[in-house]
């Protein structure tokens, strides 16, 4: 770690060096990330939600541009926020699936991997993270005091992060617990002899500390005490994941819509059950909503929304636990194919929003293709610092296309997943390359989609289209690097594949 801070000092000189020659600007902007948890494509009015309320995130979209071909760095949790946070691909990055480390936390980024926060901080960002983490549980090198924060409040385990009244939560490198809960945990069944139909019976489920508001209280904090200063606010919130957690008082204005609701009993498994899901679940995004609003209220209040980008997605498609989250009803993913867990579009095209008042145009929609690896990129272009963006990153900047500039459309946007069977897609304009159960295969078979023609992923078109899908597989085996930790055998070389004693160990999880 000591390596990876002995640029700092001399970084902030170059920094003020070049700002009294003014080829960096001397208010360098603040920058507010927000990524939502197993958020669907159409789960925002802004992108055709009809039956969930969310006024502030529509009026975010009102006032910046919608990316409507952005997708998340994966189909799951900590392997998308990997890609965010390191900027390579599913294909290079450091974790490439969900596996837990017991007793608390998940496969870690070592000390090695160089982040955004990390390259922010260099540039005179302070940097802090708030939710869920998801990258390295206590005292790994990858908890988020070690990868580039100063400040850390939330989860740092997403299997923890599966209750929204726990017993406590993270702060820093210790903890602060919740007295008032007792802890509801994330899965846990009604009793043998409770009555399913009887709303008391869930009550056992409801807690007092809701942590989504000590997380959202922690944020506004840090933009007070940095208001200052240049800042990276991080925000990777836990909602809409499962359970179905939230606060009575939300469910009351979906209650009075008079959804025909069927209780979820956890009686095939699952998350905690909830007498009222649908109405749950629009709550919490409801919820989220809110949050993001008081955000755009302080930085309203302190005079930072002018120097401020905001930018707002998800780390993953929606829930495919269909009993809890009614993603048919709800439209979740519109007209695309797959949920959370699938390289399919509806798993990892996510809604996306971007302001920066005087530079994104306001109410503007773009179809640029573009992914979470080109977050680093991007922000390091916007605060000056373009020529830091480190060699092995694989994303590209999108400042040309976020100030309503043309930008030359990238060559292919890969993905693979070790998850779910195994998984590979690549997509290069309109063409989409997709590969499925590679884990177990002898053989390795692709499907061909245009996009253009067929958004919903129906039409496997291979066949037709020889060497276009020739032209993708050549990429494909290009971008895929063997990993020892996540090996996918058939794309591997048997002694790449082989997994190194005691290098395999942990669970995979739903994140």
């Amino acid at each position: 770690m000591l390596m990876k801070r002995l640029l700092t000092a001399a970084a902030l000189m170059v920094l003020a060096a070049a700002g009294r020659a003014g080829t960096v600007s001397q208010t360098p902007p603040n920058i507010v990330l927000i990524v939502a948890d197993d958020l669907g494509y159409r789960e925002l009015g802004c992108f055709g939600q009809t039956r969930i309320r969310t006024p502030r995130l529509d009026h975010l979209a009102e006032q910046g541009m919608k990316l409507l071909q952005h997708y998340s760095g994966n189909a799951v949790c900590a392997p998308s926020r990997c890609v965010l946070m390191t900027g390579k691909h599913p294909g290079h990055a450091w974790v490439r699936n969900n596996r837990s480390t017991p007793p608390e936390g998940q496969w870690p980024l070592p000390d090695s991997e160089i982040t955004l926060a990390e390259l922010l901080r260099d540039r005179g960002y302070v940097c802090g993270a708030f939710g869920k983490w998801g990258l390295g549980g206590p005292g790994s090198e990858g908890v988020p005091l070690n990868q580039g924060f100063r400040r850390f409040f939330g989860y740092l385990c997403q299997a923890h992060a599966h209750s929204y009244y726990p017993a406590f939560l993270r702060v820093d490198n210790g903890r602060i617990d919740l007295n008032n809960n007792p802890p509801v945990p994330g899965h846990a069944g009604l009793p043998q002899n409770a009555d399913p139909s009887d709303p008391k019976s869930y009550r056992r489920f409801q807690g007092q500390d809701y942590a989504p508001d000590r997380i959202n209280e922690q944020v506004l904090q840090f933009i007070r005490e940095h208001r200052n200063e240049p800042f990276f606010c991080y925000y990777p919130s836990v909602i809409p994941h499962l359970a179905l957690h939230v606060p009575e008082d939300d469910l009351k204005p979906y209650l009075e819509l008079g959804w025909n609701d069927p209780p979820f009993t956890r009686r095939r498994g699952g998350y905690t059950p909830h007498f009222t899901p649908r109405a749950a679940y629009a709550a919490m995004i409801s919820r989220l909503d809110r949050y993001v609003g008081r955000v755009l209220d302080l930085l309203d209040e302190l005079g930072l929304s002018d120097n401020t980008i905001v930018i707002f997605s998800s780390d993953n498609g929606t829930s495919h636990v269909k009993d809890e989250v009614d993603y048919e009803f709800f439209r979740s993913v519109g007209e695309l194919r797959g949920l959370k867990g699938s390289l399919y579009e509806g798993g990892i095209r996510v809604p996306t929003i971007v302001r920066w008042p005087g530079h994104v145009p306001g109410g503007t929609s773009s179809d640029f293709v573009s992914g979470f690896e080109d977050w680093l990129p991007t922000l390091l272009d916007i605060v000056g610092a373009a020529d830091a963006v480190p060699s092995a990153c694989d994303g590209i900047s999108l400042l040309p296309t976020l100030t309503g500039h043309h930008q030359q459309a990238r060559p292919f946007l890969y993905r693979e997943f070790t998850g779910y069977g195994g998984q590979q897609s690549v997509r290069a304009g309109d063409w989409k390359a997709v590969r499925q159960k590679l884990l177990k295969a002898t053989r390795i078979r692709t499907e061909l989609y245009n996009l253009a023609d067929d958004p919903s992923e129906q039409h496997d078109v291979s066949s037709e289209h020889p060497d276009i899908l020739r032209r993708l597989e050549k990429i494909m085996t290009r971008e895929h690097t063997p990993s020892a930790d996540f090996p996918i055998p058939i794309l591997d070389s048997p002694a790449q594949a082989a997994v190194p004693a005691g290098r395999a160990g942990g669970s995979v999880e739903d994140g």
